[in-house]
């Protein structure tokens, strides 16, 4: 596969940022030219900046300093009127802030035992049927669904069974919010675990594992049927599962890519185009990827059962920002190829890529 050629989209770094704290996320702040950073100062405290692009340079707005390490945020259970960030911490708290006045947090829970290691929102900003909700995902095992209308106590809980063993969740997902009644969380574990929970019937509909730590889970769009689901992976694969068909016994049929040798950090849905997506890695590169679907998208078994049929990935460019992981990167909703990332070396990139209309 080659990289080159005029037609293929490039990306550009725009600006960076030097950091003095440990970035652990970083978001585009919807309908808006404004990023976040969060992390964990020397000292052990957490940290919020919000930056605002201005032509080359990142200007910081605003710095917010809290008692615990920031792990994880997202917007995506809030009004566009409202912009309300939701964060997890180090201590297992879920907070929601209005960035205005973020001295007090608007809403407050201990949600887990220990910290919080991915959150994810849906509901909010225009985006999906049904009430907001937030999910979090523990080092303490537990998958945790919250609808901030509702005080301390989550409206879901998805936890080991009696005598199965704990394990870590590395990252959540929501998906399948096309309705007022339908939606799942999608987890994945450090036993490379991948497991899907359906809220609507508050059970377990499928699971697998991909034999090493899942990194990171993301469907291709929360709001709609589900249709496709990409999962990362410790050991530089990564695995796209189509959602559209589910075989009673073979689950969803998948593609695997291997990307590179290092952990795959992260991966980003294009918002306006889902069949491309970004994957961050340990060796501090970016991988842009488009998924191409097969001629036919499900054929009958043997036994007469609907299964999935996968279809294949190609890579159309990458680039190495970084001798550090990239481990955050968030794709801003408003304009079509700027997103941001940060890594282990400090810093908080803003890239542009081009030609996406192109492929």
């Amino acid at each position: 596969m080659s990289s080159g050629g005029p037609e293929r989209p490039q990306l550009v770094a725009h600006v960076q940022q030097a950091l003095s704290y440990t970035l652990f996320d970083c978001k585009w702040v919807p309908r808006s030219a404004r990023l976040l950073c969060l992390g964990s100062a020397a000292r052990g405290t957490g940290l919020i900046q919000l930056y605002e692009l201005r032509g080359g340079r990142l200007a910081l707005l605003r710095e917010i300093e809290k008692a615990k390490p920031i792990k994880c945020g997202t917007f995506g259970a809030t009004s566009l009127q409202q912009r309300y960030l939701a964060t997890g911490d180090f201590g297992g708290n879920l907070n929601i802030w209005n960035l205005e006045a973020p001295e007090i947090p608007v809403y407050s829970v201990k949600g887990h035992k220990e910290i919080i290691n991915s959150i994810d929102g849906v509901g909010g900003l225009g985006i999906g049927e049904g009430a907001p909700e937030i999910v979090t995902g523990s080092r303490d095992g537990t998958v945790k669904v919250w609808d901030p209308r509702q005080k301390d106590t989550p409206v879901a809980n998805m936890e080991p069974v009696e005598g199965e063993s704990k394990r870590d969740c590395w990252t959540v997902a929501f998906g399948n919010a096309y309705n007022q009644e339908e939606r799942v969380v999608c987890a994945g574990y450090d036993n490379g675990d991948i497991k899907l929970f359906d809220l609507k019937t508050m059970s377990l509909r499928w699971e697998t594992n991909i034999k090493n730590g899942v990194c990171s889970v993301e469907f291709d769009r929360k709001d709609v049927n589900m249709n496709k689901l990409v999962a990362t992976s410790l050991e530089g694969k990564f695995h796209v599962f189509d959602m559209r068909t589910q075989h009673p016994t073979k689950g969803f049929a998948s593609v695997t890519e291997k990307a590179q040798k290092s952990t795959i950090w992260q991966v980003r849905h294009l918002p306006q185009n889902r069949d491309i997506f970004m994957t961050s890695g340990g060796a501090g590169s970016l991988h842009l990827w488009k998924y191409e679907y097969p001629a036919q998208r499900s054929k009958k078994d043997s036994e007469g059962a609907e299964m999935g049929v996968a279809g294949s990935v190609s890579l159309l460019q990458n680039v190495t920002l970084s001798t550090q992981p990239i481990s955050s990167l968030d794709w801003s909703p408003d304009k079509k190829g700027l997103c941001v990332c940060g890594a282990f070396d400090q810093t908080v990139r803003v890239l542009i890529v081009t030609k996406l209309n192109k492929v």
